[in-house]
């Protein structure tokens, strides 16, 4: 049985004019796909009123606690010695949010205490990727 842990915080959304708004965010892990985190982020802050949830690489996240990091969607690196900016980039635009580097820390070694670094089993999630490109054939 997969094993899931969330973890509530809170964010700052960084707006066109410099502002900060608050923003709750929950990081969610499981076992069930353990090459992943999640952050989602509650439907109010979205464009279409839908709770939004970014997944990306676990170690991604870990990566960006410490240096730049990220090429595609999702990019994390250091803000200042306390706080960890993520760019959640889209065709409409960047969302740039400040988290708590200690917050991220403590979900990503919570992780850690559910699957090892290194220990996680690809098999599941490549068999519900090959599944999924089966069912369009």
């Amino acid at each position: 049985m997969p094993i899931t842990l969330e973890q509530p915080t809170g964010a700052h959304l960084l707006t066109p004019d410099h502002e900060e708004l608050s923003v709750p965010v929950t990081l969610r892990y499981s076992s069930a796909d353990p090459l992943a985190v999640h952050f989602v982020f509650p439907a109010w802050i979205s464009l279409d009123g839908e709770e939004v949830t970014w997944t990306f690489a676990r170690a991604l996240l870990e990566e960006g606690l410490d240096t730049p990091a990220g090429l595609g969607t999702v990019h994390i690196r250091p803000a200042d010695a306390t706080h960890t900016l993520v760019e959640f980039r889209t065709p409409e635009g960047v969302a740039a949010v400040v988290f708590n580097s200690l917050a991220l820390e403590r979900f990503l070694f919570r992780s850690y205490t559910v699957t090892q670094p290194g220990a996680e089993s690809v098999e599941p999630a490549l068999e519900r990727g090959l599944a999924s490109m089966l069912d369009g054939v």
